[in-house]
């Protein structure tokens, strides 16, 4: 009955699909599906990892809902609560009045089992990568057949096809940095994964992302690993023929749009030293050094995230002020010479439809604002294209203000503290709209703490580290 009604939901989507289109298909009978053995939970034992979102759970402390990680230990799943079993909600006047009207003759046909038999195999895979990651998850857990589809390259490549919403945002606590927690802007809600593959004694900081990956930095043992937080996907990866020093920038890239086709790893240094991790042969490269047009030292801004157009990287770096960027396909260093606004402080490179962009805190006199800007390029000069609302910068007046921000497209999350007050927002740069994210509490402690670094990700049931 849990198989069935998780069929009944994919069903139901799928006739919302064809009623958007002009082609309702019928309601099927349930006496059709009571005996086929396909509907019945398979005994044999999966071979992935999977995670469940529990979007339901009421019960959780602070308004936040967990990520629910799981280990298949049996050859059964736990399944989820029928939709049966939830108490039936009061319709609305218009609802039951069109429930009494007689249907049409399209509508009171019986979909036969042999049509559902018959369904495209490519149709089902562009249903499925258009739902919520959480329901994605949820549908894995109704038979092995769904669950080897979410794992093959085909839905791979679909769901790399599908446009993709707003990121989430991984972040690290101050004073809790071993504990990551992630925020879906559009639930505006927190959740606290794990990642368990990770060594003892770590600490793991969030320097970059692509594809649905996250790159993490262990400054004490100066090891890069890469992670899918909602499978748990872990990679660590090959030490380095250098050292690394914590003052490095770190960007990614995936190519083609799809970590089937593997990704790459950039980190660079301030007297321009560099190395690039390809998964595909699993090490790093020097690609050589720098061309003589470029100055060095970069004097790079660790504070400004890394951004990445496609192949490129794009670096920003001071005296003299502009950005410095790199393609990962053909190794082709480039330099613009850009001035900054004036009274800028904490600024970061963003990116909104191909468009280069910068956010950052313009600060005169006693008053204090996040402003937006757009990098002409034909003058290679910043035009300012939007700020905070005057209401919510009022509390930043007098105030010695500090901004991290994380991510760099489509959405950014600011955190803006000092010793008075803790505030973290986001921002929309296409509908140039600012909100307030609400407060997390850890689970291990009571103290709101304040966010010391993170990094943006698109959430993806298929990347794989």
């Amino acid at each position: 009955m849990e198989c069935l009604a998780m069929l009944r939901q994919f069903i139901g989507q799928v006739q919302e699909l064809w009623e958007l289109y002009g082609f309702p298909p019928p309601p099927p009978p349930l006496h059709h599906y009571h005996h086929h053995h396909h509907l019945q939970t398979p005994q044999h034992q999966y071979q992935h990892s999977w995670c469940l979102l529990d979007l339901d759970n009421s019960s959780v402390r602070d308004g936040c809902y967990d990520l629910v990680m799981k280990e298949r230990k049996s050859g059964n799943f736990k399944m989820l609560q029928p939709l049966m079993s939830l108490p039936p909600a009061k319709k609305p006047r218009k609802e039951r009045y069109r429930d009494k009207m007689p249907e049409p003759a399209s509508l009171t046909e019986i979909m036969e089992h042999r049509i559902w038999k018959e369904f495209p195999e490519d149709l089902f895979e562009a249903v499925i990568a258009r739902l919520p990651v959480a329901t994605i998850f949820r549908f894995r857990s109704v038979c092995r057949k769904w669950n080897l589809l979410v794992d093959s390259p085909s839905f791979s490549r679909r769901y790399s096809e599908v446009p993709k919403e707003n990121p989430w945002f991984y972040t690290i606590a101050h004073e809790h940095e071993n504990t990551g927690a992630i925020f879906d802007p559009s639930t505006k809600k927190w959740q606290h994964p794990s990642i368990s593959n990770l060594p003892e004694k770590v600490i793991p900081l969030p320097v970059a992302s692509a594809g649905g990956l996250v790159c993490f930095l262990d400054i004490g043992h100066k090891n890069f690993f890469v992670c899918n937080p909602l499978t748990q996907s872990f990679k660590e990866l090959p030490a380095r023929p250098v050292s690394v020093w914590s003052r490095i920038a770190v960007g990614m890239t995936v190519n083609r749009n799809s970590t089937t086709e593997g990704y790459k790893i950039l980190w660079l240094g301030s007297d321009g030293e560099h190395e690039v991790y390809d998964s595909g042969k699993n090490s790093w490269t020097k690609p050589g050094g720098m061309p003589s047009s470029i100055k060095l030292p970069l004097f790079l801004n660790f504070r400004s995230q890394t951004l990445s157009i496609d192949s490129s990287l794009y670096f920003m770096r001071a005296d003299p002020e502009g950005i410095v960027s790199y393609d990962m396909d053909n190794g082709a260093w480039k330099q613009y010479v850009v001035p900054a606004p004036p009274h800028l402080s904490d600024h970061t490179l963003a990116e909104c439809g191909g468009k280069v962009m910068l956010v950052g805190l313009q600060t005169k006199n006693a008053a204090t604002c996040v402003c937006i800007w757009e990098l002409q390029k034909m003058t290679l000069l910043w035009k300012e294209v939007d700020r905070m609302p005057n209401f919510m910068c009022l509390e930043f007046y007098g105030k010695h203000i500090k901004m991290t921000c994380l991510g760099n497209k489509g959405v950014i999350m600011l955190s803006l503290r000092s010793r008075q007050m803790n505030r973290v927002v986001t921002y929309d740069f296409s509908r140039r709209e600012w909100e307030k994210v609400p407060p997390c509490i850890l689970p291990c402690g009571r103290k709101r703490p304040w966010i010391a670094c993170g990094t943006a990700f698109h959430p993806s049931p298929t990347a794989s580290a």
